[in-house]
C-alpha cells in the first residue's frame, strides 16, 4: 500500500492531521475525538448532527468512545517515522485553501471567517473556540472567495444587502451611493431567499416526483403495449393458421373428390372398352369365316355352308363418342377460380379494417386525464337513469329486482367523463360495469360490489372504499358529495375524483376492456344520487 494511501486512512478528514484520540461515528467515517465535537458545536443553526463527509444525519449525537485499534494504529505508524509525511500532506497546494495566518510554508485551512475575514488551519482556527469575541464569528467550510465578501470601494466587510439595487454593500456604501435605497441586513435577505429557494426545490422536487410517476406509467404502457401486440401477433397466427389449414382441408376434400370421380369415370370408359374389345375380337372371328367361306370353289359347298353363318348382331355401344382432351374437370377448376377470386376480394377488403385498427394504436397521443371539471359529457346517459332514489321503482325488464341500482342504456366506448351528485347518511356506490351481469335475485352476480366484472367505489360520510374482483381496497382523500368518473376505454383507464372546488384523484386504475362499459350508480337506504348535467 503506497505511504499515502496509508495516511489517508489515520488522517482526519477536518483538521487533515494524525487522528488524536480516534472515535469512529455509526456511519463508519473516524475523526479526532475534538474535531468532531467542535465541528458538531461550531454552527449554532444545526439542529441535527451529520457525518462531515457522507453527511449521514443522526437525530441524536452518538455517543463518542476511543477506537483503541486506530489509536494503536496510528503510534505504530508514528514511530516507523510517517509522521513527517502527515505534516506534509497537511500542507496547502494549489488548489488547497491555504491558511492565511501561516507564515512560510502554509498549511490547508479547515475553516473560513466570514467575519474578520480569513481562512485558518486547525492551530490557528483555536482561538475562534477559545476567545469569547472570537466564538461569535460566522465559521464556513474553507472558501477562496472571501475576497468577494470585501467591498472593494471601502475595503470592508458587505453585511448589508440593498434590495433597490440587488447586491450586498458595507455599511459606508449605505451612507453613500445607495444612501435611501431599502435595504436590510444580509442575513435576513438570505433567510427570505432560503425560503424562496425551499420552495423551489418543493417545486422541483414535486415535478421529479410527478415525471417519475409518469415514468412509471410509461413503462406500464410499454408493457402494457408489448403484452397486447404480443397477444394480437399470437391471436393473429392463430386466426390465420387456423384458416390456412381451413383451406388446405377444403383443397383435401377436393382433391380427394376429383380423384373418387376419376376413378368412377375411368372405370365406367374402361369397362365400355372393354366391351369393344371383345366385339372387335368376335367380329374379326366372323370376319375369317367369311373370308374363308369367300374363297371356297365348290359351289354347292359354298351353297350349303351360307345358311350356317349367323347374322350380325347390333353393337352395345353409340358410335358418337365425344372425345374432350383435358376438359373433364375444366368447371371445378372454374369453381376454385372463382373462390379464389372471392377470398381474395374479401382479404381485401378486411385488410383495409385490420391495417387501420392497427395504425389507430396510439398511446402517446392519447387526451390527458383531466386535471380540472370538464363540462361536457361525450357520452350521453338515458335520461330515465338520471336520478336514483330509494324509492324508484323501473318497470322495463333491465332493472334491478333486489338492488336499488342502475346502469346506463348507453355503452361507454370512448373517452367520457360524468359526475354523480349524492346526499343523505347511507351512502353510494359509482361503478363502471360490463352489462352481462344478472339482474334479479339477492345474488353476488346481481350486486355491483360483489360482482367480479365490474368497478366500483363506495362512497360514505367519512371514507372510501374501491372494489374490484370481490377485493376491497381503502382509499385516502377528501370527502365529498359529488363523484366524478374519467374513463378511456381505449386505454384501459378509469380514474374516481373527490370534486369540489378542485379535483382530487382518489384512485386510478390501469387494465385493459374486453367489452363495453356502462355507467352505474346504487345507493343504500336514506340517500340519493344523480348524475349531474354538465355544461
Amino acid at each position: 500500500m503506497a505511504q499515502s494511501d496509508r495516511l489517508e486512512k489515520i488522517t482526519c478528514s477536518i483538521c487533515l492531521d494524525l487522528l488524536k484520540v480516534p472515535v469512529t461515528i455509526p456511519c463508519g467515517h473516524s475523526y479526532c475525538m475534538n474535531c468532531i465535537k467542535v465541528f458538531w458545536d461550531g454552527d449554532d443553526q444545526r439542529r441535527i448532527n451529520s457525518c462531515p463527509q457522507c453527511r449521514e444525519q443522526f437525530i441524536r449525537r452518538p455517543v463518542l468512545k476511543k477506537n483503541t485499534m486506530l489509536a494503536e494504529l496510528v503510534e505504530d505508524l508514528k514511530t516507523t517515522g510517517l509522521q513527517a509525511a502527515a505534516a506534509d500532506h497537511c500542507y496547502a497546494g494549489p488548489e488547497d485553501v491555504a491558511c492565511d495566518v501561516c507564515t512560510g510554508r502554509k498549511r490547508i485551512a479547515v475553516k473560513s471567517c466570514l467575519s474578520c475575514p480569513a481562512s485558518y488551519c486547525n492551530d490557528h482556527l483555536q482561538p475562534h473556540y477559545d476567545v469569547p469575541g472570537l466564538k461569535k464569528h460566522k465559521l464556513v467550510d474553507p472558501t477562496m472567495k472571501l475576497q468577494e465578501n470585501i467591498c472593494s470601494r471601502h475595503d470592508e466587510v458587505m453585511k448589508i444587502f440593498c434590495r433597490t439595487d440587488q447586491q450586498c454593500i458595507c455599511y459606508l456604501c449605505l451612507m453613500d451611493e445607495h444612501k435611501g435605497h431599502e435595504t436590510v441586513p444580509a442575513a435576513a435577505e438570505r433567510t427570505e431567499k432560503q425560503k424562496e429557494l425551499q420552495q423551489r426545490r418543493q417545486q422541483i422536487q414535486q415535478r421529479i416526483q410527478d415525471q417519475e410517476k409518469d415514468v412509471k406509467l410509461l413503462q406500464q404502457e410499454v408493457e402494457a403495449i408489448n403484452g397486447s401486440a404480443d397477444k394480437a401477433v399470437e391471436d393473429n397466427e392463430k386466426v390465420f393458421t387456423d384458416l390456412i389449414n381451413q383451406i388446405l382441408k377444403r383443397s383435401s376434400d377436393v382433391e380427394q373428390q376429383i380423384r373418387s370421380q376419376q376413378e368412377t369415370e375411368v372405370s365406367r370408359v374402361k369397362e365400355l372398352q372393354k366391351k369393344l374389345e371383345q366385339e372387335i375380337t368376335e367380329l374379326k372371328r366372323k370376319d375369317a369365316e367369311l373370308e374363308k367361306l369367300s374363297i371356297t370353289e365348290d359351289h354347292t359347298q359354298f351353297l350349303h355352308n351360307y345358311p350356317s353363318l349367323s347374322a350380325l348382331s347390333e353393337s352395345t355401344h353409340s358410335s358418337s363418342i365425344n372425345i374432350r382432351p383435358l376438359r373433364y374437370f375444366e368447371d371445378v377448376t372454374a369453381a376454385v377460380s372463382e373462390l379464389r377470386e372471392k377470398l381474395e376480394d374479401i382479404l381485401r377488403d378486411t385488410w383495409t379494417n385490420i391495417s387501420q385498427a392497427v395504425t389507430e394504436v396510439d398511446v402517446l397521443l392519447a387526451e390527458p386525464e383531466p386535471k380540472t371539471r370538464i363540462t361536457r359529457l361525450e357520452e350521453e346517459i338515458d335520461e330515465e337513469d338520471e336520478e336514483v332514489k330509494e324509492e324508484l321503482n323501473f318497470n322495463h325488464p333491465d332493472r334491478f329486482t333486489d338492488y336499488k341500482q342502475v346502469l346506463s342504456r348507453e355503452s361507454l366506448t370512448v373517452r367520457c367523463y360524468w359526475e354523480v351528485k349524492w346526499r343523505g347518511e347511507g351512502g353510494i356506490g359509482v361503478t363502471v360495469s360490463y352489462k352481462n351481469m344478472r339482474k334479479a335475485g339477492e345474488l353476488d352476480e346481481c350486486e355491483f360490489e360483489s360482482y367480479d366484472k365490474n368497478w366500483s367505489l363506495i362512497c360514505d360520510t367519512d371514507s372510501y372504499t374501491f372494489y374490484h374482483n370481490k377485493v376491497e381496497t381503502l382509499v385516502p382523500g377528501p370527502v365529498s358529495s359529488r363523484i366524478g368518473v374519467y374513463l378511456d376505454h381505449r386505454a384501459g383507464i378509469l380514474c374516481f375524483y373527490s370534486v369540489s372546488e378542485t379535483m382530487t384523484l382518489l384512485h386510478r386504475v390501469q387494465t385493459t376492456f374486453t367489452q363495453p362499459l356502462y355507467a352505474g350508480v346504487y345507493v343504500y337506504y336514506g340517500t340519493s344520487a344523480e348524475f349531474v348535467k354538465l355544461k
